[in-house]
């Protein structure tokens, strides 16, 4: 009698193509890419700042999402009886119910408002990219 053992054959491995390895890594760097650019346009915020004027008008609009959209009127002139110069319209979007019934109390009133700017607008968020966080009245 032969003690001769046979081998068994064993599974190859089964090697990634470089194709295959190519196109997963493409596929991460295009994923990566499009969630910072994601982040970049809708939640970064491109400036803050402040803006005065005489509070003109809010309201609560929007056919699915209802935002709080309003403007105020910038005259370039601190007397309101010189009426040569146009003021200009500065649209603005208030997220939180409670500051939007703020500045709905300041109607016809000269206000300061402190927004953050992002780079691109969301229908739940609003039609504007100046997004209202704070307001006072000026005295």
């Amino acid at each position: 009698m032969n003690d001769i053992k046979l081998k068994e054959p064993q599974p190859a491995e089964k090697k990634t193509g470089g194709f295959k390895r190519f196109i997963r890594k493409f596929l991460v760097v295009v994923i990566l890419a499009l969630a910072a650019f994601i982040y970049w346009k809708y939640f970064a915020t491109y400036s803050d700042g402040v803006q005065g004027g005489k509070m003109q008008k809010i309201s609560r609009r929007g056919n699915i999402f209802k935002t709080w959209e309003g403007y105020i009127l910038i005259s370039a002139s601190s007397d309101p009886n010189l009426s040569i110069i146009t003021p200009k319209e500065w649209n603005f979007t208030v997220t939180n119910d409670s500051l939007a019934h703020v500045i709905e109390s300041y109607a016809e009133k000269n206000v300061i408002l402190r927004y953050h700017q992002k780079n691109g607008t969301l229908p739940w968020r609003g039609d504007t990219q100046y997004i209202i966080y704070d307001v006072s009245l000026v005295k």
